[in-house]
């Protein structure tokens, strides 16, 4: 009779689970696999799911990587908090007309003018990279440097794959009223339609299509990495990285990548670019072709044949074993001696291309 009880109890909680997985918003829409056999040319598409270019696969036993997560004593958040800038508006309500400004929001969220226009890419502002509010990598600063009602009217908003860290149900449900188009990858607009994005603001696209808006030219681009919101969609969406080109500058954004061949090739397509845009950070032993080591990532600028580099995807989120700023320290180190322009704002800093780079080393300060 215990047995039949506990056997009940369990049953019970596998049904519960997977009822809230469907249920729950947050983890994203269904994938249509007939739509995407049909729309996926460029990229590697086969039976439901998406491949990478080159092998990818993880080199050492998922349970490893969990046990050290737990284990290892690296300090791997920051004792003090974050400095974080507040960025004056009156320059996004007024996008400067000519040229391209950045700013930095945090991880991989960036606002990117361009000839009078307003995008971001990847927004995430909510407090976790998770789908639970209690569970999962916390933001390492408690403020904003632009809350979403503090955010003006965006021409568009880029998603590069649906990962928690770069697509946020909070943050989607925040912005899709003040945006007019989104640029995504193939499969990610059934999360945007199930959040109440309307389908007719939605441009989803494969590898190497090229969507030309008001004299910009936005290409989504290969990338080495994987997708999925739960346990039972892993790559069901595809991933990405953005080209965008106005008459007088070219810039990338790279998301989240494995080192590979498609830098390259991108490089010669549609380099040179003004400005890259790349990860530094989430690298690990136990996942090393889906994410760069800092080195691979000075590599990788190199291969885009970029002018100045923003290091990405660092000094927000817990994400994999090493120190909070181990990657931006080494990616420092390995840049010195090639000579490149590296760009370190703070979070919330703003700067203009062809004008200033701002290089001051604001980790150092903190624990």
């Amino acid at each position: 009779m215990i047995f039949l009880i506990l056997c009940g109890c369990f049953i019970a909680a596998i049904l519960i689970i997977v009822l809230y997985v469907r249920l729950a918003p947050q983890f994203g829409g269904r994938v249509s696999t007939t739509k995407l056999q049909n729309q996926a040319v460029q990229s590697c598409y086969s039976d439901g799911k998406f491949f990478n270019q080159t092998d990818s696969l993880l080199h050492r036993p998922p349970w490893k990587a969990m046990k050290e997560f737990w284990t290892n004593r690296a300090a791997r958040e920051p004792k003090s908090p974050l400095p974080v800038i507040q960025p004056d508006t009156i320059h996004l309500h007024h996008p400067i007309p000519q040229g391209v400004a950045v700013t930095w929001l945090g991880h991989s969220s960036v606002l990117i003018e361009m000839d009078g226009r307003l995008i971001l890419t990847d927004p995430m502002f909510g407090d976790r990279a998770s789908p639970f509010s209690l569970i999962g990598p916390k933001r390492f600063n408690d403020t904003l440097p632009l809350p979403p009602d503090r955010i003006p009217h965006l021409d568009v908003i880029i998603i590069s794959h649906d990962h928690y860290d770069h697509l946020d149900y909070g943050t989607i449900r925040a912005l899709h009223a003040k945006t007019d188009r989104f640029f995504v990858p193939l499969g990610v607009s059934a999360h945007l339609k199930r959040w109440g994005v309307a389908a007719e603001k939605i441009f989803e696209v494969d590898w190497w299509k090229e969507i030309w808006w008001d004299n910009l030219l936005f290409v989504a681009t290969p990338t080495r990495h994987f997708s999925g919101r739960q346990m039972s969609d892993r790559n069901s969406t595809l991933w990405s990285s953005w080209v965008l080109k106005s008459p007088s500058h070219t810039v990338y954004f790279g998301a989240d990548s494995g080192y590979g061949l498609h830098f390259s090739q991108i490089g010669d397509r549609y380099g040179p670019f003004d400005l890259t845009m790349l990860e530094c950070a989430a690298y690990s032993v136990y996942w090393p072709t889906v994410h760069m080591v800092p080195e691979q990532t000075t590599t990788a600028h190199i291969d885009l044949n970029g002018k100045i580099l923003l290091p990405i995807h660092w000094a927000q989120f817990n994400l994999s074993l090493h120190q909070w700023k181990e990657p931006i320290e080494r990616l420092v180190k390995n840049v010195r001696s090639k000579n490149i322009r590296l760009a370190t704002p703070r979070i919330g800093e703003r700067f203009q291309l062809d004008i200033d780079t701002p290089d001051s080393y604001w980790w150092e300060m903190l624990d």
